[in-house]
C-alpha cells in the first residue's frame, strides 16, 4: 500500500484546473501551434507522414514545459490528465473495430463487386466518372474510411476509368469526393464519431441529422461530374473487367448490418463486432476470399501476426498516438486560459447574435483545417471551441458536430497537402508500374474539382449566416427551434 501511495505521489494523483506560462495565454497555444506550423511545413515538403507528425506533436508538447512558469510536476501531471480525457480514447477504440471491419470487407471483395456494376453497365466517360462518385461515397459509407476508399479506388476504378474515357482529372476528383461523403455521413467514420463524441452527442441522431447537407451537396456534384467527367478514350483498352466480378457484392450484407444497427440506436462497438462476425462467417462459407486472408501466424515474419484484423488495427496506430497527443495539446489551451481568451474575444464580437457564433464556429474549424493534414486531428483541436461557444448560446449538440464534422470532412480531402490528396496521389503513381499508360494527377491539379467537399464547406456556411437547420438544445436534449427559456 505504501508502494502504491508513494506511486500516487510520484505522477501525481490530483488533476490540475490551471496552469502559468511565459508569454500567458499565448505559452499555453505553443504546444498546439508548434504542431499546426510543423504540419503545414512537413505537409508543404510533401514529407507529411503521421509517424512524423507525432514527432512534431512531441516537440510541441516538449517547447511548452519550457514554457510553463508552474510547476513541471504539475504540467506533467495536466499533460496525463489531457491524456486520460475519454474522448481521444473512445476514438482510438472505434477506429481500431472500424479499421477491422473495412479490411474484412476488402478481403471479401466488395470493391471488386462495385467495381463490376460499374463496368458491366457500360458507362463511359463523364457517366462513369459519376458513377464512380456514386459508389465511393457508398463504400465510404458502408466502412467508415475515406483513407481505405481512396486507396481501393485509385487502385481499381481510377484505370477502369481512364481506359474507357474518362478525365483523369475528373476521375481522381470523383474518387476523392466520395470519400468525403461517407467521411461526413457514415455511422462508422471515424470524423463522425469524434464530432459526435466531442459535442456528447448520440451518433445515430448525429447522422440522420446531418444527411440533409451531405445530399444537397451531393447532387450538384454529380451532375458536375456527369457533364464535365468525360476525357479521350485510350486507343489501348485495358481488360480490366478481368480483375473484378460480382462475388464481392455478398459483402454488402454485413454493412448493411452496421448501418441498421448503428442507426437503430446499438452501441457502435457492437454493430461493428456483429459486422465482423458476419463478414468473416460469409467469406468462410461461400467461400468469397481465404481465411488466411483475415487472420494467420507466420513465425518469419517480423509481426508474426498477419491478415485483415492486424491491418485494421496496424493501420490507425500512429493515429491513436497523435490523437491522444493532440487531446492533450488542446488540454494544456484550457488549463492556461488560451481557451477562455478566445471564446471571451469571439463573444464581445458575437454579443447575442446566434448566427455569429455559427459563423465563427465555421471559422474556426476551417482554418484549423486549412493548416492540419489530418481530418480528424483537426476536428480534435476544433472540438472544444466549438462545444464551449455551442453551449453558451444554446445550440444544439446534432447541428454543433454537423457544423463540425462537415467542414473537417470537406477539407481534408482538398487541399493539396492533405494526407488523402497525398495518399491518392502517390497510390496512382505506382499504378503505373502495372499500367504503363496511366496518367498522373498532381494534387495541385486534382484540388479545385474535389466538388462534394467545396460544396460541403458551402453548404455549411450558407447554414450559418441562414440558420438553415439551427436547432437549439432542450433541458433534456431535445431540438428546439426556438432558444430555451433561461
Amino acid at each position: 500500500m505504501q508502494q502504491e501511495r508513494d506511486f500516487q505521489q510520484a505522477i501525481g494523483s490530483d488533476k490540475v484546473n490551471s496552469l502559468s506560462f511565459r508569454l500567458g495565454a499565448f505559452g499555453a497555444a505553443v504546444p498546439l501551434l508548434f504542431f499546426v506550423i510543423w504540419a503545414i511545413t512537413t505537409s508543404v515538403l510533401q514529407l507529411s507522414s503521421e509517424i512524423g507528425l507525432v514527432l512534431g506533436a512531441v516537440i510541441g508538447i516538449t517547447l511548452g514545459l519550457l514554457l510553463c512558469k508552474s510547476k513541471w510536476a504539475d504540467y506533467a501531471q495536466g499533460l496525463f490528465d489531457g491524456l486520460a480525457q475519454p474522448i481521444g480514447v473512445i476514438a482510438m477504440v472505434a477506429w481500431f473495430y472500424a479499421g477491422m471491419f473495412a479490411q474484412v470487407l476488402q478481403v471479401g471483395g466488395l470493391v471488386e463487386g462495385l467495381v463490376w456494376i460499374g463496368t458491366t453497365t457500360g458507362f463511359t466517360g463523364g457517366l462513369f466518372v459519376a458513377l464512380t462518385f456514386i459508389l465511393a461515397a457508398t463504400f465510404s459509407t458502408a466502412v467508415g474510411t475515406g483513407y481505405g476508399t481512396t486507396v481501393a479506388f485509385c487502385t481499381l476504378m481510377y484505370p477502369a476509368g481512364v481506359a474507357t474515357g474518362a478525365d483523369p482529372t475528373m476521375l481522381f476528383a470523383a474518387i476523392l469526393a466520395g470519400a468525403v461523403f461517407g467521411d461526413n455521413l457514415a455511422p462508422v467514420s471515424d470524423t463522425t464519431i469524434v464530432s459526435a463524441t466531442t459535442q456528447d452527442a448520440d451518433v445515430p441522431g448525429v447522422v440522420r441529422s446531418r444527411f440533409k447537407y451531405a445530399i444537397s451537396a451531393a447532387i450538384p456534384t454529380v451532375l458536375l461530374f456527369a457533364f464535365f467527367g468525360g476525357g479521350e478514350a485510350l486507343e489501348t483498352q485495358v481488360a480490366v473487367n478481368e480483375s473484378v466480378n460480382p462475388t464481392g457484392l455478398l459483402m454488402l450484407i454485413p454493412f448493411v448490418i452496421v448501418l441498421i444497427l448503428a442507426l437503430s440506436g446499438h452501441h457502435l462497438l457492437t454493430s461493428l463486432t456483429w459486422g465482423i462476425l458476419t463478414a468473416i462467417l460469409m467469406i468462410i462459407v461461400f467461400p468469397i476470399g481465404h481465411f488466411s486472408d483475415i487472420v494467420s501466424f507466420n513465425a518469419a515474419s517480423d509481426s508474426v501476426v498477419e491478415g485483415a484484423l492486424i491491418n485494421g488495427i496496424t493501420g490507425y496506430m500512429n493515429m491513436a498516438i497523435l490523437i491522444l497527443l493532440i487531446v492533450a495539446s488542446a488540454h494544456l489551451l484550457k488549463l492556461g486560459g488560451t481557451m477562455q481568451i478566445i471564446t471571451n474575444t469571439l463573444v464581445k464580437w458575437i454579443k447575442t447574435s446566434v448566427k455569429r457564433a455559427e459563423l465563427s464556429i465555421w471559422a474556426i474549424v476551417a482554418l484549423l483545417n486549412s493548416a492540419i493534414t489530418i481530418n480528424t486531428a483537426a476536428e480534435i483541436a476544433a472540438a472544444p471551441f466549438v462545444r464551449q461557444l455551442g453551449e453558451k448560446y444554446k445550440i444544439h449538440a446534432y447541428r454543433r458536430a454537423n457544423m463540425l464534422d462537415a467542414i473537417t470532412s470537406a477539407l481534408g480531402y482538398i487541399f493539396p497537402w492533405g494526407a488523402p490528396v497525398l495518399l491518392g496521389w502517390s497510390t496512382i503513381s505506382t499504378m503505373q508500374e502495372t499500367y504503363d499508360w496511366l496518367p498522373v494527377v498532381a494534387p495541385t491539379a486534382v484540388f479545385p474539382f474535389v466538388f462534394q467537399g467545396w460544396f460541403l464547406v458551402v453548404v455549411m456556411l450558407v447554414a450559418a449566416a441562414t440558420s438553415w437547420g439551427l436547432r437549439y438544445q432542450g433541458k433534456d436534449g431535445e431540438e428546439l427551434t426556438k432558444p430555451p427559456k433561461e
